[in-house]
C-alpha cells in the first residue's frame, strides 16, 4: 500500500494542485483560501521584492532519516547535483550581485562536488550557508575536518537540534543523534564557530516535535543557549525557529495522528499580513538538485516551478523575469505566514 504522501504525489501527478490528500482536503474545504488572505492584505499577486538569496538543493542523500524532514531525504536518496549544475549556478551568481548562496540537501556535504561548490562561491566572494545536520562531521573520518574547512571559507553553518534535551531530539531525529550532534558542536567551537567575535556564525534551528507553533524564537533561544552552556558546554549565536508546514513527511505525520484539520485551524488563525509581505520567496530562488527553478524549498518538494511566464531550469537564468513573476502559492504557505512568521532565516516580524 502506497504512504499517504506517495498517495499525494499520485494525485499531483493526475493533475491536482493541492498540497493535501482527499481526506485533509475536505477537512480543509472550510478554510479561507491563502490566496484570498493575501487579496485582504493587499498582496496578491505576490512577487518578488529582488533576489538576495540563491538556495541550492545539491542532492537529496542524508546519512539520516527525520521524522519530519520535508526533503523526504535519506541514506536511500539517490538525486545528487552534478558539477555541470552547479556550474550553470555560479555562472548565474556570477551576473548578478546575489548575496547569499544557501546550501541544503539532504545532507549537502555528501555531494562528491560539495567542497569545489564551496570554493567557488567564496572565490565569487559570496557568503555561503550550509545547512548541516551535524552529526555528518562525525559520522564519517572523512568529514572530521568539515570545521576547519567551514572556517578557512569563512561559511555560515546553520543547523538543526530539535531540543536541548537528548529524549527529545532523538524522537525526532534518530536514536543517538543527540550526542553526535553535541560532539559536532564542540568540533565547531573548537575551530572558533559559536564565540564571540570570532566572525564565524554557528546558528542552531528549532522546529516543534508536534502539531503546534513554535514559542517565541527570542525566548527558546535563551533557553537553548542557558541549557547547551550549561549541561554540554556548547555556544552558539543565534536559534531560528521554523514553522513545520504541512508536507511530505510532517503531512503524513498529521493525517496519521488526525491532527490535520486543528494544526491547518492553528496555522489560518495566527496568519499575520506583516510576516506574509515578509515571506522569503520574496526575496529567494530555490534551484533544485536537477537545475529546476522554484520559488522555495517547500515548492520545491511539492514539485510546484516558478510560474510558466520565468525560466523553468538554471540554464536559462534571467534576472529580469524572474523578478518580474508573480510567486506560486497555496495553502501550505499559512505555515509561513503564522505568528512570527517562518522562513529559513527563522522569524520573520
Amino acid at each position: 500500500m502506497k504512504s499517504l504522501h506517495a498517495q499525494h504525489h499520485a494525485l499531483a501527478d493526475a493533475g491536482y494542485q493541492l498540497t493535501v490528500l482527499s481526506q485533509a482536503e475536505a477537512e480543509g474545504a472550510r478554510l479561507p483560501s491563502f490566496a484570498s488572505q493575501l487579496r485582504e492584505s493587499g498582496l496578491l499577486p505576490l512577487q518578488p521584492t529582488g533576489l538576495s538569496v540563491m538556495q541550492i538543493n545539491v542532492g537529496k542523500m542524508c546519512n539520516q532519516t527525520c521524522r519530519h524532514c520535508h526533503v523526504d531525504a535519506g541514506p536511500d536518496r539517490t538525486e545528487i547535483m552534478t558539477r555541470e549544475t552547479m556550474q550553470l549556478c555560479l555562472d548565474a551568481l556570477a551576473a548578478t550581485d546575489i548575496e547569499v548562496v544557501d546550501l541544503t540537501g539532504g545532507a549537502p556535504e555528501m555531494n562528491p562536488d560539495f567542497r569545489w561548490l564551496v570554493e567557488q562561491i567564496s572565490a565569487l566572494g559570496r557568503q555561503t550557508i550550509v545547512r548541516c545536520n551535524l552529526t555528518i562531521i562525525v559520522a564519517n573520518p572523512k568529514y572530521h575536518d568539515l570545521p576547519e574547512f567551514f572556517a578557512r571559507h569563512r561559511v555560515r553553518v546553520v543547523s538543526s537540534l530539535p531540543h536541548f534535551s537528548a529524549t527529545r531530539t532523538d524522537a525526532q531525529r534518530g536514536e543517538g543523534v543527540f550526542a553526535r550532534s553535541i560532539r559536532a558542536l564542540r568540533m565547531l567551537n573548537e575551530v572558533g564557530y559559536g564565540v564571540e567575535n570570532s566572525g564565524l556564525t554557528l546558528d542552531l534551528v528549532y522546529n516543534p516535535s508536534g502539531a503546534f507553533l513554535p514559542g517565541s524564537q527570542a525566548g527558546l533561544e535563551r533557553d537553548f543557549k542557558q541549557r547547551l552552556a550549561r549541561e554540554q558546554g556548547v555556544a552558539f549565536n543565534s536559534l531560528l525557529a521554523i514553522t513545520n508546514l504541512p508536507i511530505s513527511r510532517f503531512l503524513d505525520y498529521l493525517l496519521e495522528t488526525g491532527n490535520y484539520a486543528g494544526y491547518m485551524d492553528k496555522l489560518v488563525a495566527a496568519y499575520n499580513p506583516a510576516a506574509a509581505a515578509n515571506v522569503m520567496c520574496r526575496t529567494t530562488l530555490s534551484i533544485g538538485w536537477d537545475g529546476l527553478l522554484y520559488d522555495c524549498d517547500f515548492n520545491q518538494m511539492l514539485e510546484l516551478p516558478v510560474h510558466a511566464t520565468a525560466p523553468q531550469h538554471i540554464r536559462d537564468f534571467n534576472l529580469e523575469a524572474l523578478l518580474g513573476r508573480s510567486i506560486v502559492i497555496n495553502q501550505h504557505c499559512f505555515g509561513c505566514t503564522a505568528g512570527a512568521g517562518s522562513s529559513c532565516g527563522g522569524a520573520t516580524v
